[in-house]
Parts: structure tokens; C-alpha cells; sequence
């Protein structure tokens, strides 16, 4: 087996150079007497809604420098993912999807974990969403550890960076007012109070803060003067001086987020360092846009989610597509899903002859964490999509037809993954080729090239390959007159199959057939399909 680990010292992909920043990291705290049991990563989850493909972006992504890091350090330095629930936000807004909704009208502002949960199946609605949170990551083989803030707030995890926090009030204050608006600097605290009359998440000011008692002082729903203490889950912090007390209170070394949280990072540092610890290293990433170019929101419903994705494409084009490129805007839809599978199943195929070095900057390294499978599979799956449109089909035993006279020796038993594709192009097709497929009449010059083309089709004695196939459709393409070629495959597509593109059509008639080729373009030239 290869040893990557001295390689990994010079390799640019991005997960490299954020695990050698965090090993630099890990020297430095050496040096300075605070050795660690592990290095320990960390992403954030708001169990307000469903995980979505976010969610799975950030863990994998996370994933992917933790295994870097472990294979730059030879494993010699213990790593921990720790995904934390911010189950103890209070419910803003009751969401329109689950039972009865407004049976939980009551419960607003009231902690998730002390709301009861509509679908009856646990202790609240903050634990039903950790289940499907757990549920979720599971189903993708993530190696984590989960953590509520609720028992982090009330078991005493949190305990002495709260007493921190209420010793450095004022530090606090001062971070943060300035960031506010005039009328919220009024009223604000650092400090949630819980109220012990109503249960609610109050976002009042405080009237003293006791740091010798680790006590605050507010005035409570009824009106009255209340005083509690910030440890033992009876009060939790603002959102932005908790990200920086859960980074110091659990020694996270490593947390990456969206750049909706750039602005705010350097808060998140700073009340850190005033906790009396070193943030992490952080990464920022890129959100992510629909086909608009606007950027994706769950309430806006305009983005793909990953149940969505992965009707139609395996999970690796998709932790593929949250490989390349994490710091571009990239757009996110459906149409994006083929060209990632093919490119996933291009980088694995390289994968295999590549010397070490190149391994390391495939990201096929990255998805598989560095045991990357070898795939039987000689059909990309572009032309799957194209051999589906052209045989119109709706079974995977018609598709294997055709696959099994291309590649005799491959066979759903022998060849999963392309079995598994076979089906995620069945339904890509019916779902988004079918709807729009539109036909048109060719041109005079356009007939002329495809009746040759389609002669030439039923003479042809040759070799049976891509390339052959893709020269004897260029000839009938220069044979007339095309002045862009590309015009003329655009013709094929579109006479033939009712669509403006498609792979090398060469690679099209080994898959489909000569003949049946042949028989398609004649069919296409009486107007069978237009």
C-alpha cells in the first residue's frame, strides 16, 4: 500500500493545505505546553428544519480535511468530528410542514428540546430533528460524534466558560455593540435568560451581572426582578458569542461555514480569545446558486436537495461536486447532475494508473478517504442518458440490451455501480430529458449529410468503435459543407434524438448500434418523430 503521508507535504488540493495549516497549528500549541488528547473538528446544525445538502456539503467537506490532516500526520495525532446541535434556540416560527402546526403556536420562543414533538416519535421536536440530523449523516458512513447544546448547557460542559463569560461581561459588550443598530444596543445582553415562569428564551437587557456568583439579574415576563445563574442550563448565549464560548469551552481546532457567516467570524474569534483560548482554523466556502444565478434558500424552495440528487446520481457526484472549487459561487441544479457523474467516474478511472503524487490531487482520493474503488463501468453516463432517449426506454433490462453488445463482459452482477446508473438515467430522463425533448424537420443540407450518414450506417464493415464511428460521422459532416462542424452534430441531436446535445455521437453508435442507428436517422428523415 502506498504511504501518502510524506507526499501529502507538498500536495496542493485545498484539503492538504488546510490540514498543513492545522498541523502548524497543533506545533505551535506544542510549544506552548497545551498538547491536546485529539484535534477536534467541528460543524454547526440548527435542528429548526430538515438537514438539507448544506448539511451533508459541510461534514463532507469537513470530512475530507480531517482525513488529509490524519494521512499528513500518519495517524499518529487522534481526531474528533463533533457535530453540534443548537437545539437550544428558542422556536422562532412554527414550519408549515410538520403535523398540526398550530398545536405548537404555544411553544414559540421556548427551547426545541422543551417543545413537544408533532410527530409523536420523541421527546421533543428537538430531538425528532437530532434523530433525522444522526439519520442523515449515518446514511452516508460519516464517522461523528453527536452533541446537543441542551445537555452541553445543562451538564456542565458549557459550565465554566458561561462563568467566564459573565467575568468578562463588559469585554463582551464591547465586541459586540458596536456591530448593532442603535435601538437593539439598547436591550441587549450576551446572556438568554431562561424564564422560570414561562420556559421562554427571553431577549432582554440585564440589570446586574454577578461574576463572583456566576449570577444574572433580569426582569422576567411577569415583571419581576429575577435572578439565576448563567450555568446549569438556565441561560444560554446569543448566537454569536455562543459560536465563540462552544469553540473555546470544546477546544475546536477546525470548523469550516458559508460566507454568510464571514462577517461575523471575526466575532466569533475575538469573544473566543476573551474565553481565554486560540479559535480555530477556520475555511469559509462559497454559497450555493440556482439555475438563476440567485442564491439557494430553504424557504424559497430554489435549490436541489440531496433526496433529490440522489434520485438520480450516485453520492459521490455529488461529495464530488462539494470538492470542486468550495470557494466559487457555483450553480446548483439539476442540470449540473450528469456532467458530475461523469466526471466522478472519469477521475476514478484515473485514478488507478496514476503515480502517487497525481493520486493525491485526484479527488477521488478525497471522496473514497483514500481507498478508491475500481468501477466496471465503460459506459459514461452521458451516453446512458442518450441510449434511454434513443430506445425510449423504461426498464433496466432494455438498457443492459444494449450495454451487454458493446461490453459482452459486463453484467449488472459483475458491474453494480453501472447497474445503480442505469437506473439513476431511467429516471433522470423521465423526469427532465422526456419533458422537453422537441424534435425538428432537418434543413436541405442537413437531410442530405444524415442520408449519407445513415447509407454509410448500413455499408459500414469496420471496427465497431467509438472513434471509428466518430470519423465516419465527421466525413458525412465535411462532405457537406458544414463550415462548423459542430452545427452538424447540434443537427444530429436535434433531428434524431429531440435534443440540442449529447456526447460523441461515435461513442452513441457503438453503444446503440450501426444498424439501429441507421434505423434511427431513416426514421427520423420520414419525420416519425417530429
Amino acid at each position: 500500500m502506498t504511504d501518502f503521508s510524506t507526499l501529502a507535504d507538498s500536495a496542493k488540493a485545498w484539503p492538504f493545505e488546510l490540514a498543513r495549516k492545522l498541523k502548524a497549528r497543533v506545533e505551535q500549541m506544542e510549544k506552548a505546553g497545551k498538547k491536546k488528547d485529539a484535534v477536534i473538528f467541528e460543524t454547526g446544525y440548527g435542528p429548526s428544519g430538515l438537514p438539507h445538502i448544506g448539511t451533508f456539503g459541510e461534514v463532507v467537506r469537513t470530512t475530507m480535511v480531517r482525513v488529509a490532516f490524519e494521512t499528513l500526520t500518519e495517524g499518529k495525532i487522534p481526531t474528533r468530528l463533533i457535530c453540534v446541535s443548537d437545539d437550544m434556540d428558542g422556536m422562532r416560527k412554527v414550519p408549515p410542514t410538520v403535523p398540526n402546526p398550530e398545536s405548537l403556536e404555544v411553544y414559540l420562543q421556548k427551547p426545541l428540546t422543551d417543545v413537544p414533538d408533532p410527530f409523536g416519535t420523541h421527546d421533543s421536536y428537538g430531538a425528532h430533528m437530532n434523530a433525522r440530523l444522526c439519520g442523515f449523516l449515518d446514511s452516508f458512513g460519516f464517522e461523528y460524534e453527536f452533541a446537543s447544546a441542551t445537555d452541553y448547557y445543562k451538564n456542565g460542559t458549557y459550565d465554566p466558560y458561561l462563568i467566564r463569560a459573565a467575568e468578562k461581561y463588559q469585554d463582551i459588550m464591547d465586541v459586540m455593540l458596536p456591530t448593532l443598530g442603535e435601538e437593539r444596543r439598547a436591550t441587549y445582553s450576551p446572556f438568554l435568560p431562561i424564564s422560570p415562569t414561562t420556559g421562554r428564551v427571553l431577549y432582554v437587557p440585564m440589570k446586574n451581572v454577578n461574576a463572583a456568583k456566576g449570577e444574572i439579574t433580569f426582569e422576567d415576563e411577569d415583571g419581576t426582578d429575577v435572578t439565576i445563574p448563567v450555568t446549569g442550563g438556565n441561560a444560554k448565549l446569543q448566537w454569536k458569542p455562543d459560536f465563540g464560548m462552544r469553540w473555546a469551552a470544546l477546544g475546536i481546532d477546525f470548523e469550516m461555514f458559508g460566507k454568510d457567516h464571514q462577517a461575523n467570524a471575526p466575532i466569533y474569534s475575538k469573544i473566543c480569545r476573551i474565553l481565554g483560548e486560540r479559535p480555530p482554523e477556520q475555511y469559509v466556502y462559497e454559497l450555493f446558486l440556482d439555475e438563476k444565478g440567485e442564491k439557494i434558500s430553504k424557504s424559497k424552495g430554489n435549490g436541489i436537495s440531496v433526496e433529490q440528487w440522489l434520485k438520480y446520481a450516485p453520492q459521490e457526484s455529488l461529495a464530488l461536486f462539494m470538492w470542486q472549487k468550495p470557494r466559487a459561487a457555483k450553480k446548483l441544479y439539476f442540470d449540473v447532475i450528469p456532467k458530475a457523474v461523469d466526471e466522478y467516474l472519469t477521475f476514478v478511472e484515473k485514478y488507478h494508473s496514476e503515480e502517487p503524487a497525481k493520486q493525491l490531487e485526484n479527488p477521488a482520493w478525497a471522496i473514497h478517504s483514500g481507498k478508491v474503488p475500481e468501477l466496471n463501468v465503460p459506459v459514461s453516463f452521458a451516453l446512458l442518458l442518450n441510449l434511454v432517449s434513443a430506445a425510449n426506454a423504461n426498464s433496466k433490462e432494455l438498457i443492459w440490451g444494449f450495454i451487454s453488445k458493446y461490453a459482452a463482459d459486463a453484467t449488472p452482477e459483475n458491474a453494480p455501480f453501472l447497474d445503480q446508473l442505469v437506473g439513476y438515467a431511467l429516471s433522470y430522463y423521465e423526469d427532465f430529458v422526456k419533458p422537453e425533448k422537441e424534435y425538428r424537420a432537418p434543413s436541405a443540407q442537413e437531410r442530405a449529410a444524415l442520408e449519407e450518414l445513415a447509407a454509410s450506417l448500413r455499408s459500414y464493415d469496420g471496427p465497431v468503435t467509438g472513434e471509428d464511428l466518430q470519423t465516419l460521422t465527421f466525413t458525412a459532416g465535411k462532405n457537406h459543407a458544414f463550415e462548423n462542424l459542430r452545427d452538424w452534430f447540434k443537427a444530429i441531436y436535434e433531428v434524431c434524438l429531440g435534443q440540442s446535445q449529447g456526447p460523441r455521437f461515435g461513442g452513441f453508435i457503438a453503444l446503440y448500434g450501426v444498424e439501429e442507428t441507421a434505423e434511427l436517422i431513416e426514421n427520423a428523415l420520414k419525420g416519425e418523430f417530429a
